[in-house]
């Protein structure tokens, strides 16, 4: 039989793109291994401080070491720990247990000035014991969307880019744990970096992202964090982005976004599965893991060729709605990990009465009016008794030194 050189052409494009195909369904493949994985009963909702929580940092630093990346924790290995008080009921003192937890990082260095972060924490609620939604009695909380389904979207990303061509910034990925607890990872890392944290150009979060619905909705959170991600428009993508600016939320990016760092949240919404049982890896959509996977890679790629970004400062959506319970809010980031005395602020919003009445990120709320904050939940206690246009003196411990501020809510 001849072979005219359109028959070869054809035969290396259909084979070519048989390859391709192949190489999708295996990565699919790989995605549904890993979450599967992470979202079975083994792992015991892989509970910060837990055995489960150890099960699921070794597997990810050793699909890490697959890939080829090098340790980016602490001493070149891919572990980065953090201790940390446990408490089982956040308005009690009993039961608090002294634990350690670890963040996993793997890094590719690229000899570059910037370093991008690509981030998703893998703890979850064990059996239930703090943040569960669940009724009954105590069972295994999998965490199959929340957030087995980010982690499996990092690890993709970490292959793509250790054999691709965005190689203008290093990358840090990292699994962040305690999450779940009030954000104690990430908020540990940004406290005792591995790398410099003005060398940092931008940081992707993937948290809940494997349930895109029919209408394939995905919210992207923190788009005002920098004019770059105007380029959001640019990607072609069968995805509704419903956007919002704020680069704060209840997730890891906030701890970024507070260190002066430009900032994305991908999220597909919450569910009636959300920290409950029921959140388990059949319910997945793998398909949409992989879209979504897709679309963030053709972010870093896009913004490959533009250096350090810009970072600007955004109004905060989920701080108001978080502060909804209350008459009144100051307008901070309470510092959830923060075990002195006091109320430490992790960050004060623009515009809101904190700002207005002079207080600073960093400074430690000791007194509302005559109530004593020595804790986040004497300061809750403190804002409850206020109401919109009252005043109310507040005291802060700032460089060693009380001082008085008066805030107007």
């Amino acid at each position: 039989m001849k072979y005219n050189k359109l028959t070869i052409f054809l035969s290396f494009f259909l084979f070519g793109n048989f390859l391709i195909a192949q190489d999708a369904k295996d990565d699919l493949q790989q995605m549904q291994v890993d979450v599967v994985y992470l979202a079975s009963n083994l792992l015991e909702g892989r509970e910060t401080g837990k055995r489960g929580e150890a099960l699921a940092a070794q597997y990810i630093a050793s699909r890490f070491e697959e890939l080829g990346l090098e340790g980016g924790g602490e001493n070149g290995s891919f572990f980065h720990y953090f201790d940390f008080k446990y408490r089982p009921n956040p308005h009690s003192e009993e039961g608090i247990e002294q634990r350690r937890g670890k963040n996993v990082i793997g890094y590719i260095d690229n000899k570059s000035d910037n370093t991008v972060i690509i981030g998703a924490h893998y703890d979850h609620l064990g059996y239930g014991a703090f943040g569960s939604r669940h009724t009954g009695e105590p069972a295994i909380h999998n965490g199959a969307d929340d957030n087995a389904s980010g982690v499996a979207s990092m690890i993709w990303l970490a292959q793509e880019l250790k054999s691709g061509k965005a190689t203008n910034n290093n990358y840090l990925f990292i699994g962040f744990s305690g999450e779940e607890l009030g954000l104690f990872g990430s908020k540990n890392f940004v406290k005792n970096p591995t790398i410099n944290l003005k060398s940092i150009n931008y940081m992707l979060n993937m948290d809940m992202i494997g349930r895109l619905n029919e209408e394939k909705v995905l919210a992207v959170n923190g788009v005002g964090t920098s004019p770059a991600w105007k380029a959001l428009d640019d990607i072609k993508t069968e995805m509704k982005l419903v956007t919002s600016e704020s680069g704060i939320g209840p997730s890891d990016h906030t701890s970024f976004y507070l260190e002066d760092i430009a900032v994305l949240h991908f999220f597909t919404g919450q569910h009636t599965d959300y920290h409950k049982p029921e959140d388990d890896s059949e319910l997945v959509n793998f398909e949409g893991i992989a879209e979504i996977s897709d679309f963030i890679l053709n972010i870093v790629h896009k913004l490959d060729d533009d250096g350090k970004i810009e970072f600007t400062k955004t109004k905060s959506e989920n701080q108001d709605r978080k502060a909804a319970a209350f008459k009144v809010t100051l307008g901070v980031m309470p510092d959830y990990v923060y075990q002195g005395k006091g109320m430490r602020i992790d960050g004060v919003m623009d515009g809101r009465p904190a700002q207005k009445g002079g207080l600073e990120k960093g400074d430690i709320i000791v007194k509302m009016g005559d109530l004593e904050v020595n804790d986040i939940y004497d300061y809750m206690e403190g804002l409850a008794n206020y109401k919109k246009g009252q005043s109310c003196k507040v005291s802060v411990k700032r460089d060693d030194k009380v001082i008085v501020k008066k805030v107007k809510f």
